[in-house]
């Protein structure tokens, strides 16, 4: 349990919120109900084994941040209770709510021991996988999923590692949960494009050899049919800037060959190669405080989006289909 201030409230609780989710008790020493509501609050942090951390704040003493989460959430009443994830304030609730309740509050942003399990596996297999033990990095994988099949991240590395084995099959059935969500009005690209990165190499176990698409490319550079076929190929084997450069190939010759085909293939390769955003980071600036008084941070509620550095190969490769489509 940390104790919360306009000094501290930046880097104790929103940079702990970026890792891991922290509930802001706003209290007061006059304040019966927040009496009966902070031991239950101090028994769940401790039940919950690190998955969260409590932190109290004096609404007396700290008047600017209790009021500025007030105004934002609408309540004019303590306790009140807000829950910071990723260094923003996402949820809340007011009174001296019966334990039960404040478990089912929790559920909704607190990760659960196998999430967390699942995660740490996750991490593990991507070292394992860097070492060049990649059977060990498949299985931590497959078990991250068992335990947590919301978690993405891993579904994705477990199919690069096993489309990189030429494992095809195994890695279309790792897909199957999640292919529902590349279809339809509210399609997730990222999820599309896996889609699309199996489909290479399922066809390019189908179609000519690399030899005999180069021959066919030479005799006509218009052979889209070729070219594609090349790229294919290409993004099958994980060489995906010699796959976007066929692509270009045929985009900036015809854009809309075989409805787009080149284009759609081109964004699924960036977004396979692209890694996911980090968690949220907060980062406040110093301004000066009321006239008269000593120079102090002003309360910045949420944090901003930490972003991640550019890819060098990635941008280039955006900046050239950009200048091919316009």
């Amino acid at each position: 349990m940390i104790d919360i201030t306009l000094e501290n409230f930046e880097t104790d609780l929103l940079a702990t919120s970026a890792q891991v989710p922290v509930l802001l008790d706003i209290w007061a020493p006059w304040c019966g109900p927040c009496k009966t509501l902070g031991p239950v609050l101090e028994r769940l942090e401790e039940a919950y084994g690190g998955r969260f951390i409590l932190a109290k704040l004096n609404a007396d003493e700290q008047p600017e941040i209790a009021g500025q989460l007030s105004q934002m959430f609408g309540v004019r009443s303590i306790p009140f209770c807000v829950m910071f994830t990723g260094g923003q304030p996402v949820d809340g609730f007011v009174g001296a709510l019966p334990e039960a309740q404040i478990r089912e509050f929790l559920a909704k942003h607190v990760p659960g021991e196998d999430e967390l399990e699942a995660e740490a596996e996750a991490q593990e297999a991507e070292q394992l996988a860097a070492d060049g033990q990649v059977d060990d990095a498949i299985a931590r994988l497959q078990d991250a999923i068992a335990k947590d099949p919301a978690n993405d991240e891993a579904r994705f590395e477990l199919i690069k590692l096993l489309l990189a084995e030429g494992a095809a099959d195994e890695a279309q059935a790792v897909y199957e949960p999640i292919a529902p969500r590349a279809t339809g009005p509210l399609a997730e690209q990222r999820v599309a494009a896996f889609g699309r990165y199996i489909e290479a190499l399922q066809k390019a176990r189908q179609g000519r050899s690399p030899s005999e698409l180069a021959e066919a490319i030479a005799a006509n550079k218009r052979d889209f049919a070729a070219r594609f076929e090349l790229a294919q190929i290409f993004f099958a084997a994980g060489q995906f800037t010699q796959a976007m450069d066929e692509l270009l190939e045929i985009i900036m010759r015809d854009k809309a060959w075989q409805d787009e085909a080149a284009r759609k293939t081109y964004v699924a390769i960036l977004e396979v190669m692209t890694k996911p955003q980090p968690k949220q980071a907060p980062a406040g600036k110093p301004v000066a405080g009321a006239p008269g008084a000593a120079e102090k941070p002003k309360l910045e509620i949420a944090g901003k989006v930490e972003v991640a550095a550019a890819d060098p190969v990635i941008d280039q490769y955006r900046r050239k289909l950009s200048m091919a489509l316009f």
